[in-house]
């Protein structure tokens, strides 16, 4: 009995969090060892480490790693990694290697097993794509997302064509059209809904979408909200 209950205790002890000899490195699995995608992670140092998930990208950021040609032999695999991952990092990404031809099912059914335990899918077609991937989360850790922000134009119909492309079913042609005719984002907010609608390539639905967006409570008191004429 008393074998039994230390052994009990043991297991749900939680080992000590690894900690890197840099914040700069990478902590890499040991069972990764020889996995081909090292030899193409040049820009980041990397080191090996007792943890959890395969790859340590970051304090809150982790990659777990599966080729989809291991994923039909052992398909309970990467069940058992995400059971043992247990709600740990904030961002949690698994990593496809798309090593078959045939992987259209089995990329459906891991982005389903994802989507309900919080990973969030990359897939990648090559050791040399995937290695940059690992070096890449890494490498932008405490980068702003500016770098990979949309660029927009500085001119007055590039900020317009920014701001209304944003709401549902409005495209680049629908933004012309609402410029040319009404002249100004003032103009377009006032416009009567009757004006609106006959507009070409506005239907009801398109038309009520934008009127709604619109309408959302911007002001701090929702009661000065403007009330649209019908």
């Amino acid at each position: 009995m008393a074998v039994h209950k230390v052994a009990s205790t043991e297991a749900q002890v939680t080992p000590p969090p690894f900690v890197p000899k840099s914040k700069s490195t990478i902590v890499v699995k040991p069972s990764q060892r020889g996995n081909p995608l090292l030899q193409f992670v040049r820009n980041v140092p990397y080191e090996y480490g007792e943890i959890v998930p395969d790859f340590v990208v970051g304090l809150t950021s982790c990659v777990l790693f599966l080729s989809i040609r291991y994923h039909r032999l052992h398909p309970e695999y990467i069940y058992n990694r995400i059971a043992a991952l247990g709600k740990s990092y904030v961002l949690r990404v698994l990593l496809i290697l798309v090593d078959v031809d045939l992987h259209q099912q089995a990329i459906r059914e891991l982005t389903r097993v994802a989507m309900v335990n919080d990973l969030t899918v990359v897939c990648a077609w090559s050791n040399e794509e995937a290695g940059r991937y690992v070096e890449t989360f890494k490498s932008f850790e405490n980068k702003p997302p500016d770098s990979i922000k949309e660029r927009v134009d500085n001119d007055y119909i590039s900020k317009l064509t920014d701001c209304l492309t944003q709401i549902q079913s409005i495209n680049k042609t629908d933004v012309v059209t609402l410029a040319s005719t009404f002249g100004s984002f003032k103009n377009i907010m006032n416009a009567p809904v009757d004006e609106l609608g006959v507009l070409p390539g506005f239907g009801e639905r398109k038309v009520k979408r934008l009127l709604e967006a619109f309408d959302q409570p911007f002001a701090i008191d929702p009661k000065k909200r403007r009330l649209r004429r019908r």
